[in-house]
């Protein structure tokens, strides 16, 4: 990560704490209310091809100690009522601030890929995690919804890990690498831009 980026992480991170952490403390009370603990979900993901960190969300699901792989149409039945809406609006994403803070994500990025799949893809992941993964970017602007469409068809884990693989990664790597040969400090500001105007509508 350059000087540069990290210095307009934390600048960002710093005018937005205000917001986010308002809606944060919304959420927690209504997850205390109505969903009850854990009210957080932490997972492995890799921020290098080599270098793991803990992501955080808001927990959306029922637990299931030995649940794996990307959620997907074999997932839906644990989502809670209120996982829903966080989901639909990136609510659950919140807590991420803390991982931008400390440096494990940026603002703007590819999504933090599964430690699984950077094992078993290693060419892809090699070139996508030059990158500092983010909490958003251009696959999660212009990928993310039509990668849901086609998970929520699936019906096993199996199937889901196999549309996972065979579709969305390598779809996600293309705009990830476009993101990458463009990146500068203008672009991930029209990108965060660009994000808010999405949760918003």
């Amino acid at each position: 990560m350059t000087l540069s980026k990290r210095l307009f992480d934390l600048t960002l991170a710093l005018i937005l704490s205000p917001i986010l952490l308002t809606l944060m403390l919304v959420v927690l009370v209504t997850l205390m209310f109505t969903e009850g603990r854990p009210y957080f979900y932490a997972a492995d993901r890799m921020r290098s091809p080599t270098r793991r960190f803990r992501l955080w969300k808001f927990r959306t699901m029922t637990i299931d100690h030995s649940d794996h792989g990307v959620t997907g149409g074999n997932k839906a039945a644990r989502i809670t009522r209120i996982g829903r809406i966080l989901r639909k609006t990136r609510g659950d994403e919140l807590p991420q601030l803390w991982n931008i803070f400390k440096g494990d994500l940026s603002f703007v990025g590819p999504r933090a890929p599964l430690p699984d799949y950077v094992e078993r893809f290693p060419e892809i992941y090699g070139q996508v995690l030059q990158s500092r993964p983010g909490a958003t970017g251009i696959a999660s602007l212009y990928y993310h919804r039509h990668e849901e469409w086609l998970l929520a068809k699936t019906t096993t884990p199996a199937e889901t890990d196999a549309v996972y693989c065979q579709v969305c990664i390598p779809a996600k790597a293309k705009l990830d690498l476009l993101y990458q040969r463009h990146q500068s400090v203008c672009f991930d500001l029209v990108l965060v831009v660009r994000t808010i105007k999405r949760v918003l509508s």
